[in-house]
């Protein structure tokens, strides 16, 4: 049966990618970012099965207008995939205000403002998946922001869980390695580029020696996931990229 699948941080990535592995299997998906030029561009590729909105996920008000238009369009909801964050190195020292405040409010905020508007729209059966990150567990510098809010969200999803264990709503945290797409580019100012690979080097993390994994592989454990029997239930997948041949 269809389901109707909400995608923060659809424009690009993780997040397209899985608009349009779900649309090619017959879903309809709904791609929120903070962009819409990036998610209408998706949606328009996608196809008719496809919705964009614009969406910035750390405003209260701008996520409650967008589950508005999602509930004007779609009796329900049977997904939310909270994946819209900012991945961005600098050193809490360095720090600008607007750098902290709207880390925390996209990656932790976000997150719980979008969640709070599925569970209205969601019935039993319903899945909210949050994707975290790897680098809770390491040693990476000059994210701080980035590990605290993933890690926050981590601790998020496994009291949402018991919270919503009655109302037969699954949560479901993804912690995920490094991820690509062929032609990207890592859209982050040359020289912090080099700041935080000297950083990580030094903290013995050769970030080039890392493996990578496509985000087209990464869609095959979120499909898994959503085709959960009803019996069955995983609050934490940890993923890591290994080097393939």
């Amino acid at each position: 049966m269809s389901k109707i699948i909400v995608i923060t941080g659809a424009g690009v990535g993780l997040g397209r990618a899985l608009a349009r592995r779900f649309a090619s299997e017959g879903d309809q998906v709904v791609l929120l970012g903070r962009t819409f030029s990036k998610v209408n561009a998706a949606a328009a590729e996608i196809g008719g099965s496809a919705l964009a909105l614009a969406c910035d996920v750390s405003s209260p008000d701008s996520v409650k207008a967008a589950f508005a238009e999602i509930s004007e369009r779609h009796p329900r909801i049977d997904v939310l995939v909270n994946n819209a964050a900012l991945f961005a190195p600098f050193t809490v020292a360095e720090a600008t205000d607007g750098q902290i405040l709207h880390t925390i409010a996209t990656n932790l905020g976000g997150p719980i403002l979008c969640a709070r508007s599925a569970i209205a729209l969601m019935g039993r059966g319903g899945h909210i998946i949050n994707v975290s990150s790897e680098s809770v567990d390491l040693p990476f510098p000059h994210l701080i922001l980035y590990q605290s809010t993933k890690a926050g969200l981590e601790r998020f999803s496994l009291g949402l869980q018991k919270e919503l264990e009655s109302s037969g709503i699954r949560v479901t945290s993804v912690r995920a390695g490094q991820m690509m797409e062929e032609g990207k580019t890592w859209d982050v100012p040359p020289e912090d580029r080099m700041r935080f690979g000297k950083a990580a080097m030094e903290a013995g993390i050769n970030l080039r020696d890392r493996p990578i994994s496509q985000f087209t592989s990464v869609t095959n454990v979120f499909r898994a996931l959503i085709d959960l029997p009803e019996d069955l239930h995983a609050a934490h997948i940890t993923l890591h990229a290994r080097k393939s041949g």
